[in-house]
């Protein structure tokens, strides 16, 4: 599975932006899809995941918005009253299991990241 991140960028504090995740030749419908992000100088770290239900690290809840759209094969995150500490390269991943995850070990496909840069 080849999965493709976009729809990152640049955004002031508060904005918003929606990062798209998809998959070429492949079906996501089955598959357990999680966002992780890594900021300079740290480690990469979940921020959520759906499969079976949803689920999000605590400092995006509320905020952050993980949906699916089977037709076009899509996953989304929604992301608004963003914050500079938001500021990661995020990617998407994808899991056979379609239970949620939320270690990266659990994931058996990785895409590419997309940059999203939050300025204060």
């Amino acid at each position: 599975v080849q999965l493709q991140a976009s729809g990152g960028g640049l955004v002031q504090a508060g904005g918003s932006l929606r990062l798209s995740c998809t998959a070429s030749g492949r079906s996501l419908s089955s598959y357990n899809i999680g966002w992780f992000r890594q900021a300079p100088g740290k480690e990469r770290e979940f921020v959520a995941a759906i499969g079976s239900s949803t689920v999000y690290t605590d400092s995006v809840k509320g905020r952050f918005t993980i949906s699916r759209d089977y037709a076009k094969n899509m996953v989304y995150l929604q992301m608004n009253s963003l914050k500079p500490g938001d500021t990661a390269v995020y990617y998407c991943a994808a899991d056979r299991s379609f239970a949620v995850r939320r270690r990266q070990y659990e994931y058996d496909y990785w895409g590419q990241g997309t940059q999203v840069t939050v300025s204060s």
